[in-house]
């Protein structure tokens, strides 16, 4: 099912793909080392010309994205691991935790013209972008991707459910990008009222998990889903095409699996936490941890790409996790622990199905007081920028295993 690609690139022989990678791969070494501080300490002493192959690199130590709040504590903004000093950049975000994420000069820099080019976009198409403009990336990542490609832009940012139906059905934006269970919540919202936002017939998701019956409800509204995967600090990793098998890792990133907890590669069909080495010149990232787990697929897509391909999200190697498309990090819950000492353990529940994210917080305390329990739940809102409900449980009722937050959600 040969399809129409966004640039040569995509179609490269794999084994040429790989030498050109391994090729830039010193040439990125050195220029952390030489120009990032954090990098500079971490890789003092390594010889770059001779990190120039998997296994060299894999010899290498990792950085994780759990790590970037207390790096960055100790040297605002960016931790030193930036190469471009911060008034030399474009944006500067801020994400929750908080971490402070860079963004450089250059058309489509985020590089999610070839996710949005997979899932159907071209010039002269309109994009309803629902992915957050307020401090976060997303938003912008989507926004310059689609100036590239030559796509107008809707910027609704998230939330406002009423407007954000009234500007599909007068604008008529043939596309979606967004959360996917946002997406579900306007396509319901749109039914209610009697509104016709049918002219959606596509949508490039993220942020959060696709399963099975989300993507079958979306489409039943006539609308073709695709997803990919990308990070606050690294833009796109991994995209999927309309072959919809797997998702297929974007040219500018070295990918690699690795065993959670430490930089062990695994084989491929194993299941381990991504680690990723980019090519970006303002943030070197070598061997960034992003605490998301997937697995190498066998084979090429059917599509024509020729570039790996993983199988997609499949969890988190460790206890931060993503509502409704947001990182929400143990050092939160840790830091509501500490505006609140007479509570005793606590523990974020997230629920739900088919995107329907919820946050449930349990904490230990000997005063039931409803309006105490109203307070943890602003401060709560207030750490995550996310609304959760708050239960309030007897001393010594949850269990003493360090775990501050469990993800209960259901893919299916």
């Amino acid at each position: 099912m040969a399809v129409e690609s966004y640039d040569a690139l995509e179609r490269r022989d794999p084994e040429a793909r790989e030498a050109d990678l391994l090729a830039r791969l010193p040439g990125q070494i050195v220029h952390a080392q030489l120009n990032s501080g954090y990098f500079g300490q971490l890789l003092k002493g390594i010889e770059s010309t001779e990190i120039d192959s998997r296994k060299a690199l894999a010899a290498l130590p990792v950085t994780r994205k759990g790590d970037l709040i207390e790096l960055q504590k100790k040297a605002l903004p960016f931790g030193r691991l930036t190469a471009t000093p911060p008034g030399g950049l474009a944006r500067i975000f801020m994400s929750p935790g908080p971490i402070y994420d860079p963004e450089g000069h250059g058309k489509d820099y985020w590089r999610f013209g070839r996710a949005l080019f997979a899932a159907g976009f071209r010039k002269g198409d309109i994009l309803h972008n629902c992915f957050a403009y307020h401090f976060t990336p997303a938003g912008a990542m989507i926004e310059t991707a689609a100036h590239a490609i030559g796509c107008a832009v809707v910027p609704a940012g998230t939330g406002q459910t009423e407007l954000q139906l009234r500007a599909i059905a007068d604008i008529k934006p043939n596309g979606y990008a967004g959360t996917p269970s946002f997406l579900k919540i306007l396509f319901e919202k749109a039914a209610e009222a009697g509104v016709d936002i049918s002219c959606l017939s596509k949508a490039m998701v993220s942020g959060e998990a696709l399963p099975p019956s989300l993507r079958a409800d979306l489409t039943g509204h006539g609308c073709d889903v695709v997803q990919s995967y990308a990070t606050a600090d690294l833009g796109l990793v991994a995209y999927e095409s309309q072959a919809r098998e797997g998702m297929i890792l974007d040219e500018g990133v070295i990918v690699e699996i690795v065993r959670p907890g430490t930089g062990d590669p695994l084989p491929d069909g194993e299941v381990g936490e991504i680690v990723v080495t980019t090519l970006n010149s303002d943030y070197p990232l070598i061997r960034f941890g992003t605490g998301d787990m997937s697995a190498i697929l066998p084979g090429l897509s059917p599509c024509g790409r020729t570039n790996r391909r993983i199988k997609g999200w499949m969890g988190r190697a460790d206890q931060t996790t993503k509502v409704k498309g947001m990182f929400v990090h143990p050092a939160q819950i840790a830091e509501l622990a500490k505006r609140f000492p007479d509570l005793g353990r606590l523990r974020l529940v997230v629920s739900g199905e088919t995107g329907q994210d919820s946050m449930l917080l349990k904490a230990e305390s000997a005063d039931q007081d409803s309006a105490l329990a109203g307070k943890v739940a602003e401060t709560l809102q207030a750490l995550t920028k996310l609304r959760g409900t708050v239960d309030l449980v007897p001393p010594g009722s949850l269990p003493n295993d360090g775990k501050l937050i469990e993800d209960a959600r259901s893919y299916r």
